[in-house]
């Protein structure tokens, strides 16, 4: 690997203020989705501590949301840790694709960054090491934006909810998922990578027809992960 790639882990305030900055568009809708769960957690009857809580420490909004539908007078705690395993399971592929950046942080970094990753920032981030650009302030400035929007509109959800019921009735369900395309079709295309998404996807949807709901994730990241854990670029060996 040449002098110039292995600079491409480093990041400093300059660049995770960028990041930042990156992302803020995006976040705006991020804030609905945030308004969404803190409304849908205070009709299930959490307190409004817990729900703010439960924002800015677990910040995984799909997970969230599905810890809604176990909600009750006694929590199943073990369906509960395997539905959020299995709905971010796909951060072992997060993992995978930017190993070969990660591996030259300290741990302390390396797992402070992690901790913020989600799909838009890691989606941006792998962007910008494709065109051989620092990429790590993407992913941490970007996930400081995200989770502080999150935590905003669940804020504003568990006080002023009420505006926003549906997010899907306005569309706003879409808007991830055609960035997150949007991000694929753009990125770097070699066969490395190709297979890689090919085979999470198609493990992805076998596990969707044939085991338990919500299993595909789980399968689908492994999987893809394992596929990228093993079939290291070349470029990394030198």
């Amino acid at each position: 690997m040449s002098d110039a790639e292995t600079q491409l882990h480093e990041f400093d305030r300059r660049m995770v203020w960028t990041g930042f900055r990156q992302l803020v568009p995006l976040s705006v809708f991020v804030t609905i989705f945030g308004a969404a769960f803190g409304l849908a957690a205070v009709q299930v009857g959490l307190d409004n501590s817990l729900i703010m809580a439960m924002s800015t420490l677990v910040f995984a909004g799909a997970s969230q949301f599905a810890a809604l539908e176990l909600w009750g007078s006694q929590v199943p705690v073990f369906t509960l840790a395997i539905t959020v395993f299995a709905i971010n399971a796909r951060h072992l592929l997060m993992g995978a694709t930017l190993y070969p950046w990660l591996r030259h942080l300290p741990p302390r970094r390396r797992y402070g960054v992690m901790l913020l990753a989600s799909d838009a920032n890691w989606a941006m981030s792998l962007q910008a090491f494709a065109r051989g650009q620092p990429g790590m302030g993407i992913l941490f400035g970007g996930g400081i934006a995200l989770w502080a929007f999150w935590v905003l509109g669940t804020w504003l959800g568990v006080h002023f909810g009420g505006a926003i019921r549906d997010p899907r009735s306005l569309g706003l369900d879409m808007v991830m998922g055609c960035f997150l395309l949007a991000m694929v079709v753009g990125g770097e295309k070699n066969l490395r990578l190709l297979m890689i998404w090919i085979i999470a996807a198609c493990t992805s949807l076998l596990a969707y027809r044939y085991l338990p709901e919500n299993s595909h994730v789980v399968v689908g990241a492994l999987a893809g992960g394992l596929a990228g854990a093993f079939w290291m670029e070349k470029t990394d060996e030198h």
